[in-house]
């Protein structure tokens, strides 16, 4: 459990400066070492604030044999920021750790804890903004490595910006409006889960429906919802948690992840008796979700009817819309997709015009200084879905593979991630080298 200890604001004429100069990574590195032999406060709001401005997810800090290089993670991808001297860093540690809570005379052995930032309003329009930090220190070769993972409320998604087709979004809203059963949704870290599941939430987050969470850490506040996070170290796991909220009369549950045999159990019989559960799993796919409750000792007999939905998803580099230009499909891409697309629905074959790939035109980022010169700018998710109907239930029963449940899923017209990913190149929303670089398929 992190505790958020302290607060810190960031002065006007900063936030101002960051809004008006910069523009890319390059011109944040710029700022920063302007700044370093500024009061270390002044560093730290413009590090701060300048990585918050370029939407980053991470700020990581990390001490070499003679330096500190600064790296931010833009749409999943690392950029090098600038470089800070040894000297100033350590000013610098001391202040983060004290902000958020951790002990300065320890060096040894990790850390966790968490401050938040506030950005000023400009105009009475705009509201103050509260940005929770949370700070992870660890011992390295030269020096305590810090990251901060930064909160920003603003990632929220509703479900429609979630970027899922037409026929999804519909097959998700029908879903997650039943009473009763399992959602599950399956990744590895950093794919998106937990902003999926949060659009989830806010969809159904009406004053007639009771949601209650148990996350570990909870990652943004949602007013209306109950939200509980795991305290291990006193004995309060998902399990344990679990177990309470049931008595809570909930309508809604969302169980940040299924870990074990006991959580699954008590996932599994609370979907079973009444109550609508959401959680994650870390799967390759979707058709993986069966077996891995299975490895983890959940009975078919269990598992079969209370799973509504398992859905997989990745995150796609998005072109950047200030630098795109069209062009036509090259010959290697056209042989790419037809071969690749040559079994998803006719219905989408028909809305993406495959029969015609002559005439599309995709879109290429060239690169400018809005995107750093990498031709994308923010992220999308590509999803896959299985639904459990009554075919599937009865692969279930027989505890099928991986193998057969993708089978039984693309006869009832499963679109696979890649796939889906493909079909957002044809409507100019990515590019297939980024498709491909994060969900290729064997």
């Amino acid at each position: 459990m992190v505790k958020i200890t302290e607060k810190i604001e960031i002065p006007s004429d900063i936030q101002k400066t960051i809004s008006k100069k910069v523009e890319g990574v390059v011109d944040l590195g710029k700022l920063v070492e302007r700044c370093l032999h500024k009061d270390i406060s002044i560093l730290l709001s413009v590090i701060l604030a300048g990585a918050i401005h370029l939407s980053a997810s991470d700020i990581h800090l990390e001490p070499r044999e003679s330096d500190v290089k600064m790296r931010i993670r833009i749409d999943g991808m690392l950029q090098d920021v600038s470089i800070i001297p040894l000297k100033v860093y350590h000013f610098l540690l001391s202040r983060i750790k004290l902000l958020a809570g951790l002990k300065l005379n320890i060096h040894n052995r990790p850390q966790d804890g968490g401050f938040s930032v506030i950005l000023p309003a400009f105009s009475k329009k705009e509201k103050v903004k509260e940005i929770e930090i949370r700070t992870s220190a660890l011992p390295a070769d030269y020096g305590e490595s810090i990251v901060m993972r930064i909160l920003d409320p603003a990632n929220l998604r509703s479900i429609e910006e979630l970027g899922l087709r037409e026929d999804l979004l519909d097959l998700f809203k029908r879903e997650i409006k039943k009473p009763n059963g399992m959602i599950i949704v399956t990744g590895p870290t950093g794919s998106g889960k937990t902003t999926t599941l949060y659009a989830f939430l806010q969809y159904l987050n009406k004053p007639q429906i009771k949601i209650i969470t148990i996350e570990d850490p909870i990652e943004y506040r949602l007013e209306g919802v109950s939200q509980t996070e795991v305290y291990p170290e006193r004995g309060y796991d998902f399990a344990n948690g679990l177990r309470a909220i049931v008595r809570q009369d909930p309508d809604v549950i969302l169980v940040g992840e299924i870990r074990d045999l006991d959580t699954a159990q008590i996932a599994i019989q609370a979907a079973l008796t009444g109550h609508l559960v959401f959680s994650t799993l870390h799967t390759n796919d979707a058709a993986g979700t069966i077996p891995r409750l299975v490895s983890l000792g959940a009975k078919p007999s269990n598992i079969a009817p209370a799973i509504n939905l398992a859905i997989a998803q990745r995150l796609v580099r998005k072109i950047c819309p200030k630098c795109f230009i069209f062009r036509p499909l090259k010959e290697e891409e056209k042989e790419i997709i037809q071969e690749d697309l040559q079994d998803i629905p006719p219905q989408l074959k028909k809305k993406y015009n495959l029969e015609n790939l002559n005439e599309i035109q995709v879109k290429e980022g060239k690169g400018c200084k809005f995107c750093n010169f990498t031709g994308y700018k923010g992220r999308i998710g590509i999803f896959e879905a299985i639904l459990v109907n009554e075919e599937m239930e009865d692969l279930i029963l027989k505890n099928p593979s991986i193998v057969e449940i993708k089978r039984l899923a693309k006869k009832h017209g499963m679109v696979s991630m890649y796939q889906d990913g493909l079909l957002k190149v044809l409507s100019g929303i990515t590019t297939i080298q980024e498709v491909q670089r994060v969900a290729k398929e064997d």
